[in-house]
Formats: structure tokens, sequence, C-alpha cells
């Protein structure tokens, strides 16, 4: 499978969630320390779970204290690869697939290679894959190493909160839609379709009066909703079959989806040919074609929200990230949305 790593079982989906459950720590306690440089931090854009890896890095400011490889946007039964490098080799890790940086560690690992995952660069091998972690320890752990004025995305006094809020939207939304489009049988994508919609129907009610999931600023919450959001068009509402409603429909979250991907660090970490690539040409049980569609439109993404009605600010006392990378753009014809936000 991807890097949304699960098992087609009937009736219905289930994801296999057994990460590797390493962390780099300020203590090293797990055997990997916090340490400027030495870890690289593997992802593919098409991916929500690594999308949010990249999202964290970017606001908080971890781009020199972290590197990054990109895989593209579809792979093999094997691995996801490194085929967007000259040669087809991650430059840092000299290796064409991240299997390679799994089997260093666990030769012949049997569980889902899958990104993100955190490779330690002088020893080839992978740390960990836990993608709920990885943002959680980027945003406690790393910050000896944040810019000046990065938002404080996982606030201690908020965290219960956080957790409550993105338990149901992890189970309903986040995998939701994978439980809707994986379903093996009418019952099971009755019974996903109708929890997905449910949980937006609260969302949309909640978001109606409140500019964030929690508090007055952006959190990881924020985060964590805002990658299946910006696939929902493109990919979820068709491909998956969630077809009640398009985002676009839902004034609320198509309202906050707008605000986050106009606020720097959110919008401009998103690849919208890659997410269509991935999905419509990995997933051949699904669309055997392989034809990738043409739309969207995309351009609503650039309208104005007027969420700033109620209240808040998405840093808060913080400032936002400077402009991308050179080396992290995404291409401007796969995200055409940026520079009419930028105008």
């Amino acid at each position: 499978m991807s890097a949304e790593q699960g098992t087609y079982v009937e009736p219905s989906f289930e994801r296999d969630t057994n990460y590797i459950p390493t962390r780099i720590t300020v203590d090293g306690r797990d055997g990997y320390p916090v340490q400027a440089g030495r870890y690289r931090l593997i992802v593919s854009r098409a991916c929500p779970w690594a999308n949010r890896t990249i999202i964290v890095r970017r606001l908080l400011g971890l781009e020199d204290a972290l590197s990054m490889g990109v895989c593209g946007p579809t792979h093999d039964k094997r691995s996801w690869t490194f085929d967007l490098d000259p040669g087809g080799v991650d430059p840092v890790l000299g290796i064409p697939r991240i299997q390679d940086a799994y089997f260093r560690r666990f030769p012949g690992y049997s569980r889902g290679i899958t990104v993100p995952a955190i490779v330690d660069i002088p020893s080839g091998a992978v740390v960990t894959n836990d993608f709920k972690q990885i943002t959680v320890d980027l945003e406690t752990e790393w910050r000896d190493f944040h810019r000046d004025g990065a938002p404080d995305l996982y606030p201690e006094a908020l965290r219960e909160e956080i957790e409550a809020i993105s338990k149901p939207i992890y189970t309903e939304v986040n995998n939701g839609v994978y439980r809707c489009g994986f379903a093996g049988t009418q019952d099971a994508y009755d019974a996903a379709y109708e929890r997905l919609f449910d949980r937006l129907d609260w969302l949309e009610e909640h978001l109606t009066t409140h500019r964030y999931l929690v508090g007055d600023t952006i959190t990881e919450a924020d985060v964590r909703l805002f990658t299946t959001l910006a696939r929902f068009d493109p990919v979820y509402h068709g491909h998956f079959k969630c077809n009640r409603n398009k985002l676009i429909e839902m004034p609320a979250l198509w309202g906050y989806a707008r605000d986050l991907f106009q606020t720097p660090g959110f919008g401009d970490t998103i690849d919208f040919t890659h997410i269509k690539a991935h999905y419509y040409v990995v997933h051949r049980d699904i669309n055997p074609t392989g034809i990738v569609p043409a739309g969207p439109d995309l351009s609503g993404w650039a309208e104005p929200h007027g969420r700033e009605s109620l209240g808040g600010s998405p840093f808060g006392q913080g400032t936002p990230p400077g402009p991308v990378r050179e080396d992290e753009l995404v291409p401007a014809d796969h995200n055409p949305v940026l520079a009419a936000v930028a105008a």
C-alpha cells in the first residue's frame, strides 16, 4: 500500500497503526538526541500524514536544523522512491528508496514502508515513522532550534483539548475518508460515510463560531485537519466516494480551510499535482485506468475568507514564517493558487 498504510479486510478498512515508536528527544533517551543536521525528514507532498510534518517544520523554522527529502507522488509495492532527484537517488542519504533506510535498521522490515519518516544520516537508518509523535516532538523537543517568533502549536494548557478534539477528527475524518474509499462492502461504506459526514457537520457548526479548532491561534489540531480538507475536493469527494457535499459547499469549513491555506506555512506546502497523481495513479483497485481528472477548479482557494471577524490571529504574539526556501518551493503549475494568494 501507500504512505497511508493500511490493510484491506472485509468488510471494512483497518489502518495499520503499529509505527516505529523510537523518539528523537532532548535527553536522547531512545538513543537519538536532538541535534541540528543529524537527521533527515523524508516526505511525499502527496501524503496527508507527511504533509503535516512539512507544515510544522516550516511554521517552526526548522529548515536549517532538519533537512528534508521529497519522494515522488507515485510508488510501487516496495516503497516510495526518490525519483524527483537526479539519478533517482536522495542526495543526502544516497539511496533510491526509503525502504533502504528501513532495512538498514530492521533487515527484512515487514510492516509498512511509510512516509513521513525521519532518518539518522550518519547510520542511514530510519529512526521513526510515527507521524503523530513526529510533529509533537518537533513542537516540544526541538524548541532550541525554533525560529524567533515561532508559534506554540502544542501549548501545554491546551494539550488535553487538542487531543480531545483531534481524536474523533482522526477516526471519522482523517481516516474516515479511507474507510469510505476502501470499504469492501456496501454496509461498511454506508457506515463510514455516515460517520464522516456526521463529524463534518459537527465541525461545520463548531467552526461557524470559532476561527480555529482550539483557542485563538493555530495549533497542532488545525494542522491535523487541514491536510485532509486540502485533499477533499480534488480526491476524496470523487475517488473515495465521499460525495454528499464538496468542501466548497460547507461554508464554515470552506472558509476555515481557505483561512489556513492563505496562512504562510499551510497552502505553500500543497502540491495539488502530486496529490492527484498519487491517489488516482497508485490506487488502481479503485481507479483501474489510472486516469487523473483535470478538475476541480482551484481558484476558490484564493478568495477572501472573512474569518477575521471571529477574532484571534494565526500566530498570536508570534510571526509568520518567511518565504519558502528556493529549493523547497512547490512548482508554480502544481499549485497555481499561490500566485493569486500572494497578489
